[in-house]
């Protein structure tokens, strides 16, 4: 079995691809800034990150963040994997960031072409948006006696384990280069999202559906960050709220 690095492999997504290689009997190193043996800023590089990297074969980079510098941590982690002789370097992306006009966007198919022009054998996986920031985008949104969203926008939601698999899959194969989008099994209107959290959460609010104007919102109203043909997810929305939020937001129902 080959030893793999797992970058954020203490978050959301990181973990459940850690869990994964491990039980599939890889040695499984995790690099986040404050997870020991191996706690790494990616954004600073140093000796620190050599260490992680010795002897690895295959990385897989899912350490990301929305405060800035992601291209800078991919630059230090490229140039490391490089000095170590890493074999495969796994780059998890997003859905429509060749389309999508947004920051945060940008800078990830950035880093994705800084994976593909490394010189590492490279592999990289677009997933639509998980139902986890479904979720923390309507948290606050419902807090209002009227939730506001957005006129004619749509989601993809997939469920993360099944990325994480996913993922794994990939880590354990050989380069593949740009690999099929994973998408959600359901194209749906974020007003219908809505609808199934708060009912999900017990709560009862008057929905609104307000047109927005600018370029990164007539992207998203296109379906930008869509993948339809590719929806191979299978858990929905409404599967994800049931197990966490079966008796209602924080335990009980209302």
């Amino acid at each position: 079995m080959t030893t793999i690095l797992v970058t954020g492999g203490t978050g959301t997504l990181g973990r459940l691809v850690t869990e994964r290689l491990r039980a599939d009997g890889h040695e499984v190193r995790v690099l986040s800034r404050h997870s020991e043996p191996y706690a790494v800023d990616l954004r600073e590089g140093g000796g620190g990150l050599d260490t992680a990297l010795a002897g690895v074969h295959t990385v897989v980079h899912c350490a990301t963040t929305q405060r800035g510098g992601d291209e800078r941590s991919a630059v230090n982690l490229i140039a490391a994997a490089r000095r170590a002789g890493v074999a495969h370097l796994v780059y998890i992306s997003i859905v429509g960031v060749d389309r999508v006009p947004l920051g945060y966007y940008r800078t990830k198919l950035a880093v994705e072409k800084l994976v593909e022009e490394s010189g590492l054998g490279w592999t990289v996986l677009r997933a639509t948006q998980f139902h986890d920031l479904v979720v923390q985008v309507l948290q606050p949104l419902a807090k209002m006696p009227v939730v506001v969203l957005p006129a004619h926008a749509s989601d993809q939601p997939v469920e993360v384990a099944e990325v994480a698999d996913r993922l794994a899959e990939l880590a354990q194969g050989a380069p593949a280069g740009r690999v099929p989008d994973m998408g959600g099994p359901q194209v749906r209107t974020f007003e219908s999202l809505a609808r199934a959290y708060l009912g999900a959460t017990g709560r009862r609010r008057a929905v609104v559906n307000v047109p927005l104007a600018g370029k990164t919102y007539r992207a998203f109203r296109e379906g930008g960050h869509l993948a339809p043909g590719h929806a191979v997810g299978k858990g929905t929305f409404e599967e994800y709220l049931a197990a966490r939020f079966g008796a209602g937001e924080d335990g009980r129902r209302g």
